[in-house]
């Protein structure tokens, strides 16, 4: 099976494409956004369409606003965004299926751009439902994927829409192509000593990319919150740190399975601690031995900055996924940053995957140095757990099939 990229599809001239885009982006109290990668990465997709004199309907979600219309996430600080990085104007819709959305898209001219407005505002979005995804297949002649970040959901815009579009009139986009490609080539055939750093709060959420990760890394660098779960499982007191204790024996199964595949695995050696969860907490240095009771570990310490570092130094493929501590905090962000800064001086293939660790590298003024920032953290995950996501599956087409 293959995907077709948009200049496999027999695009012409005034041809209407309906454009799944991730366009959920951070924004602060006034509605501004703080980061518009996820906007710049769609642009490759949209100016090809434009070079073609296309008329392009874009629809995106953004945050949560659970089926109805919420005016604190309106995607219109996007369509100001986009008409900036497009030098033209973008027109916003009103809605997203309703008669200012339709009227509009009528209205649409050859390299002309409309924006809907949040998918999410319809409750049916996350449903999958076939109904709304029917309405939404009237915008575009053509249907072009370019959302990885939510590809790993099976919603009406990314999954139910594909079943309108015969195996010529749909593809992805080039920011999706170009994310699976990424991971397909990590996976299958990395430039070795091939090393992955995993870092966040919880194992839970990691537990089977760990697995799966475990056969085809050389080396695996534990950090975060879910550090804890490691260290309490080899017998260490870890005093009020993050622990899941119900996956103590599935740590100690990893373990295992790295000494018995013979990848080196390595979990902090000092931790800074603290006796609250606070920016104003009081603040220790200790190793890994003596956590005391009442405190908790929220960042690794410097000869764990050190050890991780010498780890990194001679890989050649390096896979972030997770931050080191509660890198938000000034007092613990020193051990994201500073391995941040590590990961960004190898000359190996770097290759950052989940929305935090992309916001830590980005703050940690790194994002330059990176290969490859990946835009989804939940779909990149899944696609490290080895499963196959629903918005990228309906995408496929038979390797026989040619659109040209």
């Amino acid at each position: 099976m293959k995907i077709n990229s948009p200049k496999d599809l027999p695009i012409k001239r005034g041809d209407r494409v309906f454009v799944r885009c991730d366009f959920n982006v951070p924004l602060d109290e006034f509605g501004n956004i703080t980061d518009d990668r996820r906007i710049r990465m769609a642009l490759p997709t949209i100016k090809y369409l434009l070079d073609n004199d296309c008329k392009i309907v874009i629809a995106s979600h953004l945050g949560r606003p659970k089926g109805e219309f919420n005016e604190k996430f309106s995607l219109k600080p996007v369509a100001k965004r986009l008409s900036h990085l497009l030098k033209q104007d973008v027109i916003m819709a009103k809605d997203v299926v309703g008669s200012d959305a339709k009227e509009k898209a009528a209205n649409l001219k050859e390299g002309e751009v409309l924006l809907l407005e949040n998918v999410r505002f319809d409750s049916r979005e996350t449903k999958n439902d076939e109904g709304f995804a029917k309405e939404l297949s009237e915008f575009g002649d053509f249907y072009i994927n370019d959302a990885f970040g939510v590809s790993h959901r099976a919603h009406a815009s990314v999954e139910a829409i594909t079943r309108f579009y015969d195996s010529c009139r749909k593809a992805g986009g080039f920011l999706l192509l170009k994310e699976i490609n990424f991971f397909h080539k990590l996976l299958e055939n990395p430039v070795r000593p091939f090393v992955a750093v995993v870092g966040g709060s919880k194992v839970s959420g990691k537990l089977q990319a760990l697995v799966n990760l475990l056969p085809k890394v050389d080396k695996m660098v534990i950090g975060g919150g879910m550090a804890f779960t490691f260290l309490k499982a080899m017998g260490y007191n870890v005093g009020n740190s993050l622990v899941e204790d119900d996956l103590i024996d599935e740590a100690l199964k990893i373990m295992a399975e790295a000494k018995r595949l013979g990848v080196k695995f390595y979990l902090p050696v000092d931790i800074v601690i603290a006796d609250k969860f606070a920016e104003d907490a009081m603040v220790k240095y200790v190793t890994y031995q003596e956590i005391p009771d009442g405190w908790m570990g929220l960042d690794i310490g410097p000869a764990t900055v050190r050890l991780f570092g010498e780890v990194l130094w001679d890989a050649q493929t390096i896979l972030w996924n997770g931050p080191m501590g509660v890198y938000e905090m000034d007092k613990f962000s020193r051990g994201t940053f500073k391995i941040s800064h590590e990961i960004a001086r190898s000359h190996g293939i770097k290759v950052v995957g989940g929305g935090d660790t992309a916001d830590a590298v980005q703050r940690a003024g790194d994002d330059e140095e990176m290969t490859f920032i990946s835009t989804g953290g939940g779909a990149s995950l899944e696609l490290l757990e080895g499963k196959k996501l629903p918005g990228v599956a309906a995408l496929e087409i038979p390797d026989e099939v040619s659109c040209q």
